[in-house]
């Protein structure tokens, strides 16, 4: 197997990855409220919302990183693709 088929099957792990956690993201922050109004009763509302922050925060850096290094190989994969294609030889 070529490097640049195994960046390629990389790049379309890592992108599949990445929708995956974007998608996770969504459906937390659809039950992220805005504003609370709690009453003594209501202190649970108060913990969930603590707890989706926290997700949240472990989720963000993850997109970050992998978008980042998603970037990075594509880069590498279309420099690969033009060195390859300005060396081979013109017939």
């Amino acid at each position: 197997m070529s490097p640049m088929m195994m960046m390629l099957i990389l790049l379309g792990v890592m992108g599949t990855v990445l929708v995956l956690l974007w998608i996770y993201r969504g459906t937390l922050e659809n039950h992220e409220d805005d504003q609370l109004f709690l009453s003594e009763g209501e202190s649970h509302m108060a913990k969930e919302q603590a707890e989706l922050q926290r997700k949240l925060g472990k989720v963000e850096p993850m997109i970050r990183w992998l978008g980042a290094a998603s970037a990075v190989l594509l880069l590498a994969i279309v420099g690969l693709w033009l060195y390859s294609a300005f060396n081979r030889p013109i017939t």
